[in-house]
């Protein structure tokens, strides 16, 4: 209700700017419903405010609940194909094409989905890099927790056999070094998946829990799991980007300014401590591991994650980029 009435309170004040004669307009797709929380904490704000610096002349029609396409990979796809003008994307489900923004999913890179939200900013300039698009915001949500169905993970020992959904196939080898497996799936299929078996656990930010009604088919979340936030983007087509006037392009970038990205970091800190809240709520048991157990899985990913390092992400190492986003400045 909290989320709706966001929303509709949003909607209304964007109807409020009325676009003036000849104004243009750009197209924002997104894959979920219009209720959905990163609507009235990001893509509305930056409506609002490309109107507002516009004086109208310069508007957003949306397009949600996958209007112009429903499939979350392929909204890169289709903004670069010029189905819609602005699109938001989850990096992590094309990890390959944009290794250094996945950077940020690495354990110990950051701690909440602010924190890790600043860490994408910090990198920024070089993050650009990978898009062939123009980047209007990029955030981030809080690290993973684990949501299984039967079965309680209290110890490592708990992992074995698992088959864990995580959000990019580079989050696999660090589940799979804790002895389970793992598979990356977008999260509109998880809630079914887990439902009927499919999977058995799914790693992913606490924010989801209300967003895909997560709870229902859980019975149980430990509140810690070795990773840090998932990156998301709202990017504007190139071409369209760059066939603005000058004055048009000033606007964009000042509605495209980092608050809206800071913005959805805190919101999705917020929604995360509502996520467990709604959980607990509906009966589902918190398990909160102990600081020993933790070091111990921290531990086994370790050799890992000094690997991962070594790896190149395009003109930079992983390693380059993480110590980048976890720089003072």
């Amino acid at each position: 209700m909290q989320q709706t009435g966001l929303c509709a309170a949003a909607t209304l004040a964007l109807a409020a700017i009325t676009p003036q004669a000849g104004a243009e307009e750009l197209s924002l797709a997104y894959f979920m419903g219009p209720g959905h929380p990163m609507n009235a904490a990001v893509f509305t704000p930056f409506a609002e405010a490309l109107a507002e610096a516009s004086g109208g002349e310069l508007t957003v029609q949306m397009y949600p609940a996958g209007a112009l396409n429903s499939s979350p990979p392929r909204q890169y796809g289709i903004l670069l194909d010029g189905v819609a003008d602005i699109v938001f994307a989850l990096p992590g489900y094309t990890g390959e094409v944009f290794p250094m923004t996945n950077a940020v999913t690495l354990p110990g890179v950051c701690e909440s989905a602010a924190d890790c939200t600043q860490a994408l900013l910090r990198a920024r300039d070089v993050l650009e890099q990978e898009y062939d698009a123009e980047v209007l915001a990029i955030w981030a949500n809080a690290p993973p927790v684990l949501i299984t169905g039967d079965t309680p993970v209290r110890t490592m020992e708990d992992l074995e056999g698992l088959l864990i959904r995580v959000t990019a196939s580079q989050d696999a080898p660090f589940a799979e070094a804790l002895g389970a497996s793992a598979v990356a799936q977008p999260v509109t299929v998880i809630n079914q998946n887990l439902t009927n078996g499919v999977i058995d656990a799914i790693a992913i930010g606490p924010s989801a829990i209300p967003s895909f009604n997560l709870h229902e088919p859980a019975n149980y979340i430990t509140t810690w799991f070795p990773g840090s936030g998932s990156a998301f983007v709202l990017l504007m087509n190139q071409e369209v980007y760059d066939g603005l006037s000058e004055e048009q392009r000033g606007w964009v970038d000042e509605a495209a300014s980092d608050a809206i990205s800071i913005a959805g970091g805190e919101f999705y800190d917020r929604a995360g401590v509502r996520g467990l809240q709604m959980a607990e709520e509906a009966g589902v048991e918190l398990i909160d591991i102990s600081e020993e157990e933790r070091a111990r899985w921290t531990a086994v990913v370790a050799d890992l994650l000094e690997e991962t390092r070594g790896q190149d992400a395009g003109p930079m190492t992983m390693g380059e980029v993480m110590d980048l986003m976890m720089s003072d400045g």
